[in-house]
C-alpha cells in the first residue's frame, strides 16, 4: 500500500519563496520615495485646514482676518502650524481676498 503524503514538496516550497522575494525587491525601493510625498501632502492638507478656517471666520464674522493671530485659539491651533516633517509652514494670509498660502 502506497501512502497519500498531501503537501508541498521542497522544489514548491522554493519557487514560492522565490516569487516573493522578486515581489518585495521590486516594491520596496519604491516605497521609500513615498515618505517626502506623503509629508508634503500633508502639509498641503493642513494649508487647507487653515483655509477652510478662514472662510468660516468669513462666514461667522463677515470680514476676512486681518491676521492669522487674530483666529488663535477660536479658530486656528498653535499645532497647525508645524507639519507632521517638523517643517514651520509660516502661513501669509491676504487680508483682501482671504487666500492662504506659504511661502516656497
Amino acid at each position: 500500500m502506497l501512502k497519500n503524503n498531501k503537501g508541498f514538496t521542497l522544489i514548491e516550497m522554493l519557487i514560492v519563496l522565490m516569487i516573493i522575494s522578486v515581489l518585495i525587491i521590486l516594491i520596496v525601493p519604491n516605497l521609500g520615495d513615498k515618505g517626502s510625498e506623503v509629508h508634503s501632502k500633508g502639509c498641503d492638507a493642513l494649508v487647507s485646514v487653515v483655509q477652510a478656517q478662514v472662510d468660516a471666520f468669513y462666514l461667522e464674522k463677515g470680514v476676512y482676518p486681518v491676521s492669522l493671530d487674530a483666529m488663535i485659539p477660536d479658530y486656528i491651533n498653535k499645532e497647525q502650524e508645524t507639519c507632521q516633517n517638523g517643517k514651520k509652514l509660516g502661513y501669509s494670509l491676504d487680508g483682501s481676498k482671504g487666500t492662504v498660502s506659504i511661502p516656497e
